[in-house]
């Protein structure tokens, strides 16, 4: 029972961290109420910042893409309980994205800005539904599952854990990846783009399609035909041309497995 309950007060410990490293990366990004933010004064070499920024973008995508890939998870387990592999992911994943912010080296310049205005409330709007959207995706997808929230929390009451079953559920049926939608529209969705700002949307966006491309891997590899025929039925990020049909969304139940 003490073994329970450590592992659920590390899953909430890092339950905590990523919403204040959540929290803080929609400041970060948006440049609100925050120290320090994605925008400012250049300080060093233009080529050295830009090095500086790669490096940590890819830390970052390197530990989010292959601390999530199968292979990894199964010779991780080895080490680390498999009640506590997906909220070590989550404190892994926080702790690369709170290096990523607090070593982030402004570039300087600008590539446009919008005055006060209807365009400007427009792209603020949009900043704001990219981030809720991408709150509403995890809910609709088990929010506390994803988080590793419902792995210790059934361990501590003593119940097995079951894998989520695959679903459209909300968005899903309009596009594959809601979440992702959500940051792309977060990351670009700005009035005062600079050079900076770019270079991370840029960056992040094209690590996205990549990262789509190896869930998707996943996804198909674990859910078979119920997800080969999703694929060919719902777009992947912008909700245009093909719907899912009615007998699609029946079959797959509730919850999307993630």
């Amino acid at each position: 029972m003490v073994k329970r309950v450590l592992f659920f007060l590390y899953g909430v410990t890092c339950y905590v961290i990523f919403l204040g490293t959540f929290l803080y990366a929609i400041g970060f990004v948006g440049d609100l109420l925050v120290p320090k933010a994605i925008d400012g004064p250049a300080a060093q070499p233009f080529w050295l910042a830009l090095a500086v920024d790669a490096l940590l973008l890819t830390v970052f995508a390197v530990q989010h893409s292959v601390m999530a890939r199968p292979w990894f998870k199964k010779s991780w387990t080895r080490v680390v309980p498999s009640t506590l592999e997906r909220s070590t992911y989550v404190l892994f994943a926080s702790a690369a994205l709170a290096l990523l912010m607090w070593q982030w080296r402004p570039l300087g310049g600008q590539v446009w800005e919008v005055g006060p205005g209807p365009a400007r409330a427009f792209l603020y709007a949009l900043f704001a539904f990219g981030w809720l959207l991408v709150l509403l995706a995890t809910f609709l997808i088990n929010h506390f599952d994803l988080f590793g929230m419902r792995q210790v929390w059934l361990s501590l009451v003593g119940r097995p854990y079951s894998r989520l079953s695959f679903g459209t559920p909300g968005p899903y049926r309009l596009v594959r990846h809601p979440l992702y939608l959500g940051f792309v529209c977060a990351f670009w969705a700005t009035p005062h783009m600079t050079v900076t700002h770019l270079v991370f949307a840029v960056v992040t966006t094209a690590y996205i399609l990549v990262a789509i491309q190896l869930e998707e891997r996943d996804l198909v590899r674990e859910h078979g035909e119920s997800y080969l025929a999703y694929r060919r039925s719902v777009p992947m990020l912008l909700p245009l041309g093909r719907r899912v049909g009615a007998e699609l969304t029946e079959r797959a139940g509730e919850g999307v497995a993630p």
